[in-house]
């Protein structure tokens, strides 16, 4: 499809062959074109729709597919039509479908690769803004002679000579490919970490690594695209050195961190961790940072650097299973050799306490007011919580003890008044009550 720019003439042509009855032939055409797109990818997508898919999206015509499969068929629509009728609905139904292409593929890919930045969503808006500014220019002719004149424009950097239409285009084949780098990516690390148990790390790392260099690769074709010539990325290079041994050095050091991380497995996806006084358990490991949740649902962002260069407490390194602790006292005089494996009996009927290792029951001192036994008991979820599952096994401590008839003793204390006629022990003479 070839595109110049339309004279007066022209352009009031369009508008007269719009008007002819032959474009009823070709908006049925185009109907025609856009009622098999739909019908295919309802085929291809099936009964349930797909929101987390590029392709489909939630429903039949916000995916990408659809916009695609729509021009392939107006594309062959036009091109049975060349010599029938005048073309003058797919004059405009192309440009229009293709910037729809455009648009559809930006705000997926973006979407799916950063859901929660902001930034992303300004940059899906400047690419709306744009595609349909470029369609106007297209449909009216003047695109081309902007790029024309845009060529005119011309400077040097270095040996190479670059025109501001090299620049324009490089920047557009930049954005295009960076999104199919990250679109290419998106989907082979959802299939590296579909599935992923125990080397979820191993797989995270794979799919960092990939990312990054899908994206290099992006980058260096555009720049070439462009007209630069990647040899002078050589001087580049080294001031890049220099300022990653200066000024970058913890950027950098995290991100080496990241892969050491993910390639020794200290610490992995999933395991209840300490640092810098904050306790919790990891949720994702970027190549920059971690990101740690506590059990209050408060999260760290903690840099991957801390992880090798500062003390980590793993509470779950070698076995995931964490171990738990509470305190109750019994009266004096109680038969502990008969109460401590009730006790622990009823503990390990708990849900979520583990029985193997089982509960166990101890006798920690001799309080003031009566025995103290300190109950163990291990769990295998404290992502889940633990003050939850601690309330559970005072609740069963509280039922066993009551159901024994065995006291729970309170704090007892003696009063001694004085009197006129009997002073307190140890005082001079008549002083206030004292207990």
């Amino acid at each position: 499809m070839t595109v110049r720019p339309l004279s007066a003439d022209e352009l009031a042509r369009l508008v007269e062959d719009l008007l002819k009855p032959t474009a009823l032939i070709e908006l049925a055409v185009l109907a025609g074109c856009l009622a098999a797109a739909w019908l295919l990818v309802r085929l291809l997508r099936g009964a349930l729709p797909r929101p987390g898919s590029i392709w489909f999206g939630s429903g039949v015509v916000d995916g990408v597919l659809f916009p695609v499969l729509a021009l392939l068929f107006a594309l062959a629509g036009r091109w049975a039509l060349i010599g029938v009728v005048p073309l003058a609905v797919f004059r405009i139904v192309l440009p229009i479908l293709v910037s729809l292409v455009i648009l559809r593929l930006t705000v997926r890919v973006l979407g799916s690769a950063f859901p929660t930045s902001h930034f992303m969503r300004v940059v899906e808006r400047s690419v709306s803004w744009l595609a349909w500014i470029g369609v106007v220019l297209w449909i009216t002719g003047v695109l081309p002679l902007l790029i024309d004149q845009l060529g005119d424009i011309r400077w040097k950097i270095g040996n190479t000579e670059v025109s501001l239409r090299h620049m324009l285009q490089g920047a557009l084949t930049a954005v295009v490919v960076l999104i199919l780098a990250l679109w290419i990516s998106s989907a082979l690390e959802k299939k590296l970490l579909e599935g992923a148990s125990d080397n979820l790390s191993i797989r995270k790392m794979a799919a960092n690594s990939l990312r990054a260099l899908l994206l290099f690769m992006g980058l260096m074709f555009a720049l070439s695209a462009a007209g630069i010539d990647l040899t002078a990325l050589g001087v580049l290079g080294g001031a890049l050195g220099v300022g990653i041994g200066f000024g970058l050095q913890k950027l950098a050091s995290n991100y080496v961190s990241g892969f050491v991380i993910l390639a020794e497995r200290s610490v992995r996806i999933g395991d209840m961790v300490k640092v810098d006084g904050f306790e919790g358990r990891i949720t994702d490991i970027s190549t920059r940072y971690t990101i740690i949740r506590a059990l209050s649902g408060r999260e760290s962002i903690v840099p991957n650097e801390m992880f090798i260069t500062q003390r980590v407490e793993n509470l779950s390194l070698a076995d995931p299973n964490v171990v738990l602790s509470t305190t109750v006292q019994v009266a004096y005089g109680t038969d502990l050799d008969a109460l401590l494996p009730r006790l622990a009996q009823a503990v390990a009927e708990v849900p979520r306490v583990l029985r193997d290792p089982g509960p166990s029951v101890h006798l920690s001192s001799f309080a003031s007011d009566g025995l103290e036994l300190t109950v163990y008991f291990w769990i295998a979820d404290p992502h889940a919580g633990t003050g939850n599952v601690r309330s559970a096994v005072n609740l069963m401590l509280w039922r066993t003890l009551n159901s024994l008839a065995v006291e729970i003793p309170f704090p007892q204390r003696v009063l001694h008044v004085a009197t006129p006629d009997r002073p307190l022990p140890g005082a001079d003479g008549p002083g206030p009550a004292a207990a």
